[in-house]
């Protein structure tokens, strides 16, 4: 199945976290001279377009992107996330919002390399069609992207950072979500791996960690923001993600950055924030 487009969601809370997470990585790779490859298992379109329909009909980038920009006293660890932003909008209006392959493909630098995969009949198009200038650096595919965590890896530089970030339409997604990060890991140990997981129901996400612990995978840090607490009801109420080898100082940064998001993008206070570690070094 096939019908989850994030151009219904693009720019919301959860995104705001995911590329806040993976702008911090991507600067923190960038740090040594080395080249390394940035995967993406599930990239979407590339871009979106916040005045369409699809994200008019469910204004949830009103209560996410929107309400960042706003602000006049942003953190410096936002600087290079809010910078993508900035280069695709004019200065007074925000009218796109850049997913993750085109965050990562102004990030990263000449010698770096992207793999991006896309399955869906109508995204896959758009994403290819933002790196047709931009072949020597970027591989689109229309692909599994799981299947990428065994074939692409490792890189032959031995440094990448996969990006796991599945729409979870069906309950078996997050099942599929430790099954290939951990192939991924028997092959590359010492890459970097962040998987976004939405809570709606928060027993899936506890299954799912006990999952990832059962592997044996150590390094592992969590990260999540909610806007609501817990709920049984339809929704989601927070998100997260869990980072495999972490950069050293990701934990300091989120910890530094996260309360002024929350208090950003939750004004009326509800929901909490979380830095832990599922499974130490």
């Amino acid at each position: 199945m096939l019908s989850y487009r994030h151009s219904f969601h693009a720019g919301n809370h959860a995104d705001v976290l995911k590329h806040t997470v993976q702008s911090l990585i991507i600067e923190s790779l960038k740090e040594k001279e080395k080249p390394f490859l940035y995967l993406d298992t599930h990239a979407g379109a590339g871009r979106y377009q916040l005045t369409s329909e699809h994200a008019e009909k469910t204004g949830e980038y009103l209560e996410g992107i929107a309400r960042i920009w706003e602000q006049s006293d942003i953190p410096a660890e936002l600087a290079p996330y809010i910078n993508v932003i900035k280069g695709i909008n004019d200065k007074s209006k925000l009218r796109f919002y850049p997913g993750s392959p085109f965050i990562a493909k102004q990030l990263l630098r000449e010698q770096d390399k992207l793999v991006l995969t896309e399955l869906h009949s109508s995204d896959y198009p758009l994403l290819r069609g933002e790196f047709l200038r931009d072949k020597q650096r970027a591989l689109v595919l229309r692909e599994d992207g799981y299947q990428q965590l065994k074939s692409k890896l490792p890189p032959a530089t031995r440094r990448g950072f996969a990006l796991i970030d599945p729409p979870y339409e069906m309950k078996s997604d997050y099942e599929a979500v430790v099954r290939g990060v951990h192939e991924g890991h028997k092959r590359f140990a010492t890459g970097t791996y962040a998987i976004w997981y939405p809570v709606v129901l928060r027993q899936q996400i506890k299954r799912m960690i006990s999952q990832l612990q059962s592997t044996g995978i150590r390094n592992i840090l969590q990260i999540e923001l909610a806007v609501r607490p817990d709920s049984d009801q339809r929704g989601m109420t927070a998100s997260g993600m869990i980072v495999i080898n972490p950069p050293w100082k990701l934990e300091q940064q989120m910890n530094a950055v996260l309360p002024w998001l929350h208090k950003a993008l939750v004004p009326e206070g509800t929901g909490h924030t979380l830095v832990d570690w599922i499974v130490p070094e």
